[in-house]
């Protein structure tokens, strides 16, 4: 059976995006995944980043966090919310964020979610990004809410392009960057405004394209073959003067 984790970050219990968590599992368990969520704010989930996150320290003397996370993880200690976080992630398919746009990003929450648990040496490092990132070969999905209105998004719109713009650091640089394949994202504009029947047949809508998740387009996203060793787009030259 296929695995699917969605990851839900809202400070409402009956909040919209809870709405499309549930109705979003609801769709993904028909189509016949195993299904598991992790509702963080339900979970008063931490999400500062410290030297608490180990329980031994390869370096006690200065905190890398990154380089701690390898540690800890080679070496078992972990702190118990990031392992109960993490295993989830690990043994699904596909993986769905549900949240609300806030300040043009994810809530703190979130954003603490992925210092915490997306570990360095497991999910990236080094070359081990993008398409040969630790995720390669699995998929995600954002699933987003806001107040403004779909016509204020794109190229040409006051706030710029939505999925290339203000969600880049999370389709590229935070899931694509760790290998998932990222589909675009679904997002429900205006909610707080619309009526509830505007709501029901957003929630229709999202049940509809959740059931035919296979066909839906994905994210461009660079590949590493397409990059020499230094990153350096292949075929590209460095103006270097002779020696004099």
């Amino acid at each position: 059976m296929k695995r699917a984790h969605i990851v839900y970050c809202h400070p409402e219990p009956k909040s919209f995006v809870g709405a499309m968590a549930a109705r979003a599992r609801a769709s993904l368990e028909r189509a016949g995944w195993q299904v598991t969520i992790s509702d963080l704010y339900a979970k008063r989930f931490n999400p500062v980043a410290s030297v608490e996150d180990f329980g031994s320290r390869g370096n006690p003397e200065h905190l890398v966090y990154s380089l701690e996370q390898r540690h800890a993880r080679e070496h078992g200690t972990l702190a118990k919310d990031i392992v109960d976080e993490l295993e989830p992630v690990l043994a699904s398919e596909l993986l769905v964020l549900a949240f609300p746009v806030f300040w043009f990003s994810v809530p703190a929450m979130l954003k603490g979610w992925f210092d915490r648990v997306l570990l360095s040496g497991t999910f990236y490092g080094g070359r081990r990004v993008y398409d040969r990132g630790g995720m390669n070969g699995r998929k995600a999905i954002v699933l987003t809410s806001l107040g403004g209105r779909e016509h204020m998004f794109g190229s040409d719109s006051i706030h710029g392009d939505l999925t290339t713009g203000m969600l880049r650091h999370i389709m590229q640089g935070t899931l694509g960057y760790v290998g998932y394949e990222v589909y675009e994202p679904y997002v429900a504009f205006h909610v707080p405004y619309v009526t509830e029947e505007a709501r029901r047949e957003m929630l229709a809508s999202l049940d509809q394209q959740i059931t035919a998740l296979d066909q839906r387009k994905t994210f461009d996203l660079p590949r590493l073959g397409d990059f020499d060793e230094q990153f350096k787009p292949k075929g590209s030259q460095t103006s270097e003067q002779p020696c004099q």
